[in-house]
């Protein structure tokens, strides 16, 4: 079952109305209580006539069919200044016109501390650590990974597909580097093979050195090519049983914990 409603997100053109997305399991009664995995660019994770162009990730499609128990919890994004929302520190890229005034803290702050204490309370969830997730795409996947090192006391697992690792690989690399990541974290990232065609050889390096700090980071880290993937949703929408299973969030079934 999808539920969809409105949040107020505090956005860097100032507060914002944005639509959420919640999906609740197929055994979702009694007295059971689930895992939640929270996602950004929410209109693009369950609703083809959501999405930004066209296509979605299909993210209930995939949990009905597998019976998944797991809470999906996903927040639309600001496409205005999606850029700055998603991303943890400033950059520009004069090549494209891009800038960023790096809001991703602010961002964050927001959904640990309001967003997901509103999921905590409305919904059965288990929400300690080691049942809260995070994942995104592209900017978003580049937010998962900053979520899972810098609010690693929140989120035991993330999933970043193609992130946006172009933005500043300095800094990417400096905040894996210097993560004292907590027992049990895992990461998963991919790219596809088509995207990083288009990747210059100071992507590549940045991507190598950011692949190597996860690889020293002492966390369950997993990395991917993907044969013919390419940066958009209906790439990333192939992926979802891939990422599901290797970090374990289709297995992880509810409980009956009382609250």
């Amino acid at each position: 079952m999808l539920e969809k409603f409105k949040v107020t997100v505090p956005a860097p053109s100032g507060e914002q109305e944005r639509a959420a997305y919640v999906y609740l399991p197929a055994d979702y009664d009694g007295e059971k209580r689930f895992p939640v995995l929270y996602m950004f660019d929410g209109h693009n994770v369950f609703l083809d006539e959501d999405a930004a162009y066209g296509h979605s990730w299909r993210m209930g499609d995939y949990l009905d069919e597998n019976r998944a128990p797991l809470i999906v919890a996903a927040i639309a994004c600001d496409m205005k200044d999606r850029l700055s929302e998603y991303s943890p520190f400033p950059f520009s890229v004069k090549r494209y016109g891009w800038t960023s005034e790096g809001k991703g803290k602010q961002y964050m702050d927001w959904l640990t501390q309001v967003f997901k204490p509103q999921i905590d309370r409305t919904y059965r969830t288990l929400s300690d650590r080691e049942h809260t997730y995070i994942a995104g795409s592209s900017m978003g996947g580049l937010m998962s990974l900053y979520a899972v090192t810098a609010y690693n006391r929140v989120f035991s697992a993330a999933a970043a597909l193609s992130p946006s690792l172009w933005a500043n690989p300095d800094e990417c690399e400096r905040m894996i580097a210097e993560t004292q990541f907590l027992p049990h974290t895992r990461i998963y990232v991919d790219y596809g093979s088509e995207e990083l065609k288009s990747h210059s050889s100071q992507q590549m390096r940045g991507l190598k050195k950011c692949s190597a700090a996860l690889l020293s980071s002492g966390t369950a880290y997993t990395f991917r090519i993907v044969d013919g993937g390419k940066h958009c949703e209906e790439s990333w929408q192939k992926q979802v049983p891939v990422f599901m299973n290797c970090l374990g969030w289709c297995r992880m079934g509810g409980t009956n914990h009382n609250s």
